[in-house]
């Protein structure tokens, strides 16, 4: 609940849209920022419904995202063995084993999700005009969740699960995490759509400025893969302690796998930096930070403290849930932002007030 109040809060990137009877004109508040009125394609009552159910949805997929995260970290991919989509151990009664429940609960939760986008997608179709963006977002989102369910099946079918180290798995989870991603972008625009009304859109005439933001979007993407495989490298070759850790970073006969927990840091390092470069030029000239920009930033330096305490703590499981949760929250908001600063509506191609010079 907390997540998703916060989350509507903050959904309101770009021109507000005001609820008037003028049509497509713009005005100007008592700080001179464009807004522009638009006429919504569906009634009131039932896009605030399917907004709340979007944001819903959007939550839902977090928290499938993250048990997701706890069966890689238990090694309970194999719960199953490898059958797919059913289950080949006791889920219930005295002889089922934890990785078994595990394994089976995160398929369910998964096959809840799909039916919840679907649902969404549906409703959403019949529910806006046929140039509202929030439909077509959510058909990319449907797409998405499909693929998500069909890279799992892969992992399992193939074997790549429990304590496997081939390059396989490796390739396979990337996709996941990338797959997994763009679900929640998709989801998390479809959800700000619905909410604020904003429905029909141009890419500003900044091409430098749409270029830099989609760099900062592909690190950030960049980052949580190698995080991903950093997770993995952690789950695979646990160390005892801080020194060994960092003896097994530097050692000559240390797997392949292990060495690349090195570059996670430095290419989050460097995204980051990228990151807040972009934001701070695309501010240039405005009196302030908007609330979503504000929060990003104050998450990003969090997530770098828990990164380096997930580092001297040795992964734990639960701080490996935190890292992840931080991460999800920033790469929405993320989102967000750059759609609020690359993205003009159509009515009279106004840029978002967020837009500025690269």
């Amino acid at each position: 609940m907390l997540f998703t109040e916060s989350y509507r809060r903050w959904v309101t990137f770009g021109p507000v849209v005001q609820p008037s009877t003028a049509e497509g004109v713009p005005i100007l508040d008592s700080v001179s920022r464009p807004k522009t009125l638009q006429v919504s394609h569906s009634r009131p009552r039932t896009t605030s419904r399917i907004a709340r159910f979007a944001r819903a949805t959007l939550g839902y997929n977090l928290a499938v995202v993250l048990w997701g995260a706890y069966v890689r970290a238990t090694s309970s991919g194999d719960g199953c063995s490898n059958k797919w989509p059913v289950c080949s151990g006791d889920v219930l009664g005295a002889n089922a084993k934890a990785t078994t429940i595990i394994e089976f609960t995160h398929r369910m939760t998964s096959a809840a999700a799909l039916l919840m986008v679907i649902f969404l997608a549906v409703w959403c179709w019949r529910a806006t005009g046929r140039h509202d963006w929030a439909r077509y977002s959510v058909l990319l989102a449907t797409g998405f969740l499909a693929n998500e369910a069909l890279l799992g099946a892969a992992l399992v079918l193939l074997n790549h699960v429990g304590h496997d180290q081939s390059a396989g798995r490796i390739f396979f989870l990337c996709l996941h995490l990338g797959n997994t991603l763009l679900l929640l972008a998709t989801l998390s625009l479809t959800a700000a759509w619905l909410s604020n009304g904003s429905r029909e859109f141009t890419f500003i005439r900044k091409w430098r400025e749409v270029t830099a933001i989609g760099a900062g979007l592909l690190a950030t993407m960049i980052t949580g893969i190698t995080g991903a495989v950093t997770a993995l490298a952690d789950t695979l070759f646990p160390a005892t302690s801080l020194r060994s850790s960092l003896l097994q970073d530097f050692s000559s006969g240390t797997p392949v796998l292990v060495r690349f927990r090195l570059l996670h840091p430095a290419v989050a390092t460097l995204a980051a930096c990228y990151v807040l470069w972009v934001i701070f030029r695309s501010s240039r000239g405005r009196t302030g930070f908007s609330q979503p920009v504000v929060v990003f930033i104050a998450l990003l330096f969090l997530q770098i403290v828990i990164g380096m305490i997930n580092v001297i703590l040795l992964a734990p499981v639960w701080l490996q849930i935190v890292h992840l949760f931080v991460a999800d929250v920033l790469w929405i908001l993320l989102v967000l932002i750059s759609a609020g600063l690359v993205l003009a509506p159509t009515e009279d191609c106004l840029p978002s007030p967020l837009a500025g010079g690269i």
